[in-house]
């Protein structure tokens, strides 16, 4: 087996690896940069990775296929675009996270330095995620009478074009000669760390015909995902000989987003003063504000940290009589065309899986001619034909009535976890909602109505009795799509699996530079603050480098 030697080695092309490897490589023109990608150039409809994976409970995780790409780009391949930041809550100790808070507020502050390169990446305008702080906030309210208090609407997400960083940043790779870019090829094996720490090589393995190539390098990265990065460390306890062991804490917390709509929320106000959709900042990004609340009152009740935004109602649902939603429901249940419009896990956060009340769909449409064909043209030209595309649809309603969305942090629980199974292959994901993650989020929405009724702004009108809602929201809630926790960070390698800087304890040159990293989940899609840390273990590979 040959042996090739680079400064850097990056398992994985998704936005992570690409950021590291381009950021290192346009510092050090001499260095030798190897950027090692499972999925081929032609990606195959089924591979190996995603075809052992077992999900112990696809009822609350979307299955594998749903959950990742393979190729140059990773999962910015069907990513959304929306662009959140964790909050300063995320980061510090609370009662309700079972001491598994395995990071500090420092770590927020750091990478918000960063967080202004990872905004170029994204193409996202900038890093500024407060409308306060945004040119031409003309200091408006999400609705009419809103004032903020333990709950705030000023945060915003920022949407991406969605840039697909396969096709957006090939080029550049391309023109930087000092990366080798390997497509269709697979991590496999690394040899144990010397004396020092020091990881010697890496092993890879071609897919397409098994051949194997030995990679020494002065760093290792693994940005392969939350799924394949872990599975990579499980696979080589070896790496944790100068730690006494594997981890405890490898494969376990894993974390996502409980999420769906259990309630709707009724303004009083003017129905014309309601800011129920996107706005276009200076430099033409698509913002969206959304309900948050203060680190001091999810404090004080315990809760764990939740986004609420305004939301169309459910679209399978016809008793919304929308011409425009029932035309948009029946093309995204349409076996060919629906597959187009999205990717399916977003298909099914809109069908929620149901095909149903046709006739009622058919004739929302009749009636609502002929707005049921023109909203509907004209968002898809604007969300499918424009460089910088529509995020997303949302209708103004003029009763003032709007679904509510809500978007909430898990506990981290060990019971969450990864596992490689005994033939060595095969990763058994077991996920579930704690008891704690479904009180928080009814206790949440209970916070909201109670200060929108003393705003005097508006209330909620639940969907569901409430000794039905914690079944409910289980039924309801499912991701995959966003994974955190289980090669956590911690300053102490018997709480965690990786350090501040990333680097995996027992190690001092393999890097895990992915969201699996994260202790917590917050409420926020961690894709940009993974751009962030991305940005900041370039800059640390960077120094060492130098030293």
């Amino acid at each position: 087996m040959s042996t090739e030697t680079f400064d850097l080695c990056v398992i994985g092309a998704g936005p992570a690896g690409m950021i590291v490897a381009i950021e290192y490589a346009r510092a050090h023109p001499a260095s030798r940069v190897a950027l090692v990608e499972f999925g081929a150039d032609a990606p195959s409809p089924r591979n190996a990775l995603d075809d052992t994976i077992q999900i112990a409970n696809s009822a609350n995780h979307h299955e594998p296929y749903e959950c990742t790409n393979k190729g140059l780009g990773g999962t910015s391949a069907s990513w959304g675009g929306r662009c959140v930041m964790y909050d300063e809550i995320d980061f510090l100790p609370r009662p309700i996270l079972r001491g598994e808070c395995t990071w500090g507020p420092s770590l927020l502050a750091e990478a918000k330095r960063y967080a202004p390169r990872a905004a170029d990446y994204f193409e996202c305008g900038d890093d500024k995620f407060d409308l306060t702080k945004i040119a031409g906030f003309d200091g408006g309210r999400i609705a009419d009478g809103f004032k903020p208090g333990p709950v705030t609407d000023t945060t915003v997400e920022r949407w991406s074009r969605p840039t697909r960083f396969g096709p957006r940043y090939r080029g550049e790779l391309d023109s930087l000669t000092n990366i080798t870019v390997l497509t269709g090829w697979r991590g496999s094996g690394m040899e144990p760390p010397s004396s020092e720490g020091a990881v010697p090589s890496i092993t890879i393995r071609r897919t397409a015909d098994g051949t194997t190539r030995q990679l020494a390098a002065r760093n290792i990265v693994l940005a392969a995902g939350a799924q394949e990065s872990t599975r990579l460390l499980l696979a080589n306890p070896q790496i944790f000989r100068q730690r006494g062991g594997v981890p405890e804490s490898l494969g376990r917390f894993y974390q996502g987003h409980v999420s769906g709509k259990i309630a709707s929320v009724r303004f009083r106000g003017d129905p014309r003063k309601t800011d129920y959709g996107f706005h276009r900042d200076e430099h033409g990004i698509y913002v969206r504000r959304r309900f948050q609340f203060t680190t001091e009152a999810l404090m004080e009740r315990g809760l764990l940290n939740t986004a609420i935004w305004l939301d169309n109602p459910l679209y399978f649902d016809p008793s919304h009589r929308s011409g425009a939603m029932s035309f948009m429901y029946l093309a995204m249940i349409a076996p060919i065309i629906g597959k187009k419009l999205a990717p399916p896990a977003i298909a099914h956060s809109v069908t929620k899986g149901k095909v149903t009340s046709l006739p009622a769909h058919i004739g929302n449409i009749l009636r609502g001619l002929p707005m049921s064909l023109f909203t509907p043209a004209s968002i898809f030209f604007r969300r499918y034909c424009l460089p910088r595309k529509l995020p997303g649809v949302f209708l103004y309603n003029p009763d003032n009535r709007y679904a509510l969305h809500f978007h909430a942090e898990q506990v981290p629980d060990a019971a969450n976890r990864m596992e490689l199974l005994p033939d060595g292959e095969t990763l058994r994901i077991s996920y579930d909602l704690t008891g704690a993650d479904v009180d928080s989020v009814i206790r949440t929405h209970e916070l909201l109505d109670g200060w929108l009724r003393e705003c005097g702004c508006g209330e909620l009108e639940y969907w569901f009795p409430k000794e039905e809602l914690p079944v409910a929201i289980r039924q309801m809630s499912r991701d995959g799509i966003h994974q955190v926790g289980t090669t956590r960070i911690a300053d102490d390698p018997a709480r965690g699996v990786v350090d501040a800087n990333l680097c995996v304890w027992g190690t001092t040159n393999v890097f895990v530079c992915s969201s699996s990293a994260f202790p917590t989940s917050g409420q926020a899609n961690p894709t940009f603050l993974l751009g962030a840390f991305a940005v900041r273990l370039a800059e640390h590979l960077k120094k060492a480098l130098r030293t």
